[in-house]
């Protein structure tokens, strides 16, 4: 009978060592630039103005000039200054590895009033806003349906089961029954459908939607993954962003590289957390909190993270005419971060800046920064590995170019072809050695 218990324990212990390796990883992130936004302004009850008829869901589903984009009187622009009443936001996100439960994080770092959630749902996509009715979730935020998200905080969702699939689309969808006010958002290059009206969380598809491209109070996904599974960062600007790409394709570098990872069976276990924001800088605060500014929320706070990519500098370099900047003072900025990366036992591949000339910043000055730059990137020693996007984007006939097939028109963002080329300069051996020593 001893015996017996002592087998039974020592089963117990072991299928619970086996499944405690199982840790949560981030599968899908997206930043949130620095906008200060302020508390929700009352609603006319009046007939509104031309303004603030572009903020009422009858004006956004209205044909016209709110039919989409993000410029003057687009969906985007009116929902930026008003935010959400009585209306469901279904986001799509694409995931890098699968796994059998979920959970969401949500996030409001700028906000200026709490925002009220009705309701939140996750299903896997099928087309469009449409889901798979099969796969639909309630989600609950400490076991209630709803949630508030305060000014600065972030918010996880209750766990639920779920099984999503590596490289797959997932919609996750939001009621907002109150006023939001301006939301906290990013640029995204996925399309977001948003209802005229009503809860609309569980339904099939969200019919005569409201299309933009933004993620709304939205941080990320996590599923529960082996112990193999990690995430790498990818911190920079709009060239990781993903600007000029073509939206619902994900051919932004870091989707392509994760595409890559998910391909290879040794690197498979490998998620990629696209945390770039258009304008961002090293040094100073910009369209977002400055990559010193924002590493510990952006980088340290993403569930299993093991390696960052850092491509960034080229925004402080092209506004050196108005704030000067020197190759020192990104050195000192990159040092700065490797140091707490690797104090968090983070690896930190550094990423050449590919080159600018022709783009609407670009100066002789800025270009010496540049080349000072990259060359200590892939001389300095600081990094644990160097990815050259320089090498991989430049036109052999003139360097200081992005090679002509790569260029959409701006000489600064590459097309999908280039983002392809800088994925595929990416090693994928690096994420299967071992951490340096300074890593640990």
């Amino acid at each position: 009978m001893k015996l017996r218990s002592t087998l039974f324990l020592v089963l117990i212990v072991s299928a619970h060592s086996q499944t405690s390796q199982d840790h949560w990883v981030a599968t899908w992130t997206t930043p949130q630039p620095l906008v200060r936004n302020q508390p929700p302004a009352q609603r006319p009850a009046a007939a509104p103005t031309a303004t603030t008829a572009q903020a009422t869901p009858a004006a956004l589903a209205a044909p016209g000039p709110l039919a989409g984009g993000r410029g003057p009187g687009s969906p985007a622009q009116a929902i930026n200054l008003r935010g959400f009443h009585d209306q469901t936001v279904r986001m799509i996100v694409h995931t890098s590895i699968g796994g059998s439960k979920l959970r969401l994080k949500l996030s409001s770092p700028f906000g200026a009033s709490p925002v009220t959630v009705g309701s939140a749902h996750v299903a896997i996509r099928s087309t469009d806003s449409e889901i798979v009715p099969a796969s639909d979730r309630a989600l609950s935020f400490n076991g209630k349906p709803g949630c508030t998200i305060a000014p600065g905080t972030v918010l996880l969702s209750d766990p639920v089961n779920l099984t999503i699939p590596a490289q797959g689309d997932v919609a996750v969808s939001l009621y907002l029954p109150g006023e939001s006010g301006p939301p906290a958002s990013h640029n995204g290059l996925h399309t977001t459908y948003v209802s005229r009206e009503g809860d609309l969380t569980g339904a099939p598809a969200i019919p005569d939607a409201i299309t933009t491209q933004a993620y709304y109070w939205l941080a990320g996904l996590d599923v529960m993954a082996g112990s193999k599974a990690a995430v790498i960062v990818a911190l920079g600007d709009s060239i990781t962003e993903g600007a000029r790409s073509t939206p619902d394709t994900n051919r932004m570098w870091p989707a392509v590289l994760s595409a890559r990872l998910a391909a290879n069976k040794k690197t498979a276990d490998f998620s990629v957390a696209n945390m770039g924001i258009g304008g961002n800088r090293v040094l100073r605060d910009g369209s977002g909190a400055s990559a010193l500014a924002r590493f510990d929320r952006d980088v340290l706070s993403q569930s299993g993270v093991k390696w960052l990519m850092m491509l960034e500098g080229i925004n402080d370099i092209g506004h050196g005419d108005t704030e000067p900047v020197s190759a020192d003072d990104l050195i000192g900025a990159f040092k700065q971060i490797i140091e707490k990366a690797h104090t968090h036992g983070i690896g930190v591949i550094g990423c050449t800046l590919p080159p600018y000339e022709g783009a609407g910043y670009s100066r002789p000055e800025g270009e010496a920064v540049r080349q000072t730059l990259n060359n200590w990137i892939r001389t300095g020693g600081a990094f644990d590995a160097v990815v050259d996007f320089e090498a991989a984007t430049r036109d052999p006939n003139n360097p200081k170019k992005l090679r002509p097939e790569f260029d959409p028109g701006d000489h600064l963002h590459p097309n999908d072809a280039g983002y392809q080329a800088m994925a595929e300069a990416v090693d994928l051996s690096v994420f299967t050695g071992k951490l340096s020593q300074r890593s640990k």
